[in-house]
């Protein structure tokens, strides 16, 4: 079995159903919602011990920018992946191969991948297993990806083990967003944001 699926039982999470919002308000009043979740994310991390690292695809960056805008970030963000290029998902990352040229970039395996690996190439011996890992992957616009609408994104994150569960989840949810390039990139950063809220809040009862 493949390393990433360590965690068989993942997917089966409530969160697993997770659906995006598309918030009524302007891009920086976006932005302002990312900060303070962002905040929030880098407290709670800071308090468990966990460092965060990222693998993205269609936010090329907005996710680290997100979490390198907050003062004090450097004590806990390690680094950001952008592997745009499918091939670059495989060959700097490790994901699958077969699974990218079967499903494409746009998956929720991929994204669940992404998460897993990027954990993997981020962590260090000081740090143990404690990288909480996060990835982005999806359809920008503003037309489709051959099948595959503008707007549909797969966001990923890989939980360290804690004291209430012994292994490591990885998981992925779907997101429909709707808006311009710049909305839906925006958009995902604020989904994948308070995804981890929601996730590490599940993993913390």
């Amino acid at each position: 079995m493949p390393q990433y699926a360590e965690t068989p039982d993942g997917d089966s999470l409530a969160i697993q159903g997770f659906e995006g919002m598309v918030p009524s308000g302007s891009l920086s009043e976006i932005q302002a919602s990312c900060d303070e979740l962002a905040a929030r994310i880098l407290d709670r991390a800071k308090a468990h011990g966990w460092k965060i690292a990222a693998a993205e695809s269609l936010t090329g960056g907005l996710l680290a920018d997100a979490f390198v805008r907050i003062p004090g970030a450097s004590d806990v963000f390690l680094g950001s992946a952008v592997t745009y290029d499918i091939n670059a998902k495989a060959s700097v990352l490790g994901v699958d191969a077969d699974l990218l040229a079967r499903e494409g970039a746009v998956h929720p395996e991929v994204a669940r991948q992404m998460a897993f690996l990027t954990s993997r190439l981020y962590r260090q011996k000081e740090y143990g297993d404690k990288v909480l890992g996060l990835s982005t992957t999806g359809v920008a616009g503003p037309g489709p990806d051959g099948s595959k609408p503008a707007g549909l994104v797969y966001i990923g994150i890989s939980v360290p083990a804690n004291s209430n569960t012994d292994i490591r989840r990885a998981v992925a949810a779907k997101l429909r967003l709707s808006g311009s390039r710049e909305e839906v990139r925006k958009l995902t950063v604020l989904n994948i944001l308070r995804f981890v809220t929601q996730l590490t809040t599940l993993t913390e009862e």
